[in-house]
C-alpha cells in the first residue's frame, strides 16, 4: 500500500537538483518552492503574433523569442554550472504591431502592466534574477517592457531585465555587420549587401531565421518575392508596410534569405544577449541594467500621454486662477 502524498512527502520527492532548464507551468507550487533562489534564473518571452507578408507565420516573433529564450538559458548553465533556469509561459501579445488580421495587438500600457505583473509575482515569491526576451522590435513594445523591468526592480530590490531592447535596435541597424562576414566565411555578395540595407520586417533576416529555427513553417514563395524599401515619410503613415510596393506587408528582401545567414544571425544575436544578460548576475548597482535608446525618448513611455494631460490641467487651473484673481 503506498502513503498518502503530503506536502512533506511531495516536497521530499519533487525537490529538483540544480544544472536544468524547467518549465513553470510543468512544475508543482512544491517543486517551485524547492528551487535555490540565489542560483535560479527565471526566463519568459512577450512577442506578438503579426502579420509577417505572406510567407511567414504571425508567430515569428514567438518562434523567434522562445528560440532565443532557449539559447540564453544554455549560456547561463554554462556560465554558471549547478543553477538552475525556469523558462516561464509566453505572452503573445504585442504593441507597435503592424494591425492585420491575425495580429494580437495590446495597448503599451496594458503590456507594460502585463510584463510588470507577471515579474512581480516572481519576484513577491522570492526569485531575484529574471529575464524578459523579445522577438519583436516595435517601438512602444520595447519600451513597455524595459518599463516592467525597471519598476519590478525596484519595488522589490531584484534583477529584472528586457534583454532584448539594446539588441534587436543595434541588430537592425547594422551594428553588428562587421561579424557577419568573419561567421560567414567569405564576403557578402553585392546582392546580399543591398538586401540587408533598410531590412526591418519579414526581409532577409527574420526569414533566414526562420528557416533555421521552423523552416517547416516558411513559404516556399518567399524566394520570388521583390525587395520592398520604405523612406521615413512613408514609415509615419498608419500601417505602412501594407501600403508600400507590392502591399504584401514586409520590408526587406525575403528572396534573399539563406539558412547559412539564419545561422550567423544565431551566433550574433546569442552573443549579444549574453553580453546584455551576464551583468545581471556580477554587474554593480546601476551597471547591470541597460536599455534600448528608445527608452530614453519621453513620448514612447507608456506615462508619456498622462503627463501631457496632468500638465494640461494644471495649467489650465493656473489660467482660471489668474482669470478670477483679474
Amino acid at each position: 500500500m503506498s502513503e498518502p502524498i503530503t506536502p512533506q512527502t511531495e516536497a521530499a520527492s519533487s525537490s529538483l537538483g540544480a544544472g536544468h532548464i524547467l518549465q513553470l507551468k510543468e512544475m508543482s507550487f512544491l517543486q517551485v518552492n524547492s528551487l535555490d533562489r540565489e542560483r535560479t534564473a527565471v526566463l519568459f518571452a512577450v512577442s506578438p503574433l503579426e502579420e509577417h507578408g505572406p510567407h511567414l507565420p504571425l508567430g515569428t516573433d514567438v518562434f523567434t523569442a522562445e528560440f532565443f529564450t532557449l539559447e540564453l538559458a544554455h549560456r547561463i548553465l554554462i556560465s554558471k554550472p549547478g543553477w538552475t533556469v525556469v523558462i516561464g509561459p509566453t505572452v503573445s501579445l504585442g504593441a507597435s504591431v503592424f494591425d492585420a488580421p491575425g495580429t494580437l495587438r495590446a495597448r503599451p500600457r496594458t503590456l507594460r502592466n502585463l510584463a510588470l505583473d507577471y515579474g512581480a509575482s516572481l519576484a513577491r515569491h522570492g526569485f531575484r534574477y529574471i529575464f524578459v526576451i523579445n522577438g519583436h522590435a516595435g517601438p512602444f513594445h520595447v519600451v513597455a517592457l524595459e518599463e516592467a523591468a525597471a519598476a519590478v526592480s525596484r519595488r522589490y530590490g531584484v534583477r529584472m531585465l528586457s534583454v532584448s531592447g539594446p539588441v534587436l535596435w543595434r541588430f537592425l541597424r547594422g551594428h553588428f555587420q562587421n561579424r557577419l562576414e568573419p561567421l560567414l566565411g567569405r564576403p557578402l555578395t553585392r546582392e546580399e549587401g543591398r538586401a540587408l540595407r533598410g531590412d526591418t520586417h519579414a526581409g532577409c533576416w527574420e526569414t533566414s531565421l526562420l528557416l533555421l529555427i521552423r523552416p517547416d513553417l516558411v513559404n516556399d514563395a518567399y524566394a520570388t518575392l521583390p525587395q520592398v524599401t520604405f523612406t521615413l515619410q512613408q514609415a509615419a503613415r498608419k500601417n505602412y508596410p501594407l501600403r508600400l510596393g507590392n502591399q504584401m506587408g514586409y520590408i526587406g528582401a525575403p528572396a534573399a534569405a539563406r539558412a547559412e545567414l539564419g545561422i550567423a544571425a544565431r551566433k550574433i544575436l546569442s552573443d549579444a544577449a549574453w553580453q546584455v544578460a551576464c551583468p545581471v548576475f556580477e554587474g554593480p548597482d546601476r551597471a547591470w541594467q541597460q536599455t534600448s535608446f528608445l527608452y530614453k525618448i519621453p513620448f514612447l513611455r507608456t506615462g508619456f500621454p498622462y503627463v501631457l494631460g496632468t500638465a494640461g490641467l494644471i495649467l489650465l487651473g493656473w489660467m482660471l486662477a489668474r482669470l478670477i484673481v483679474l
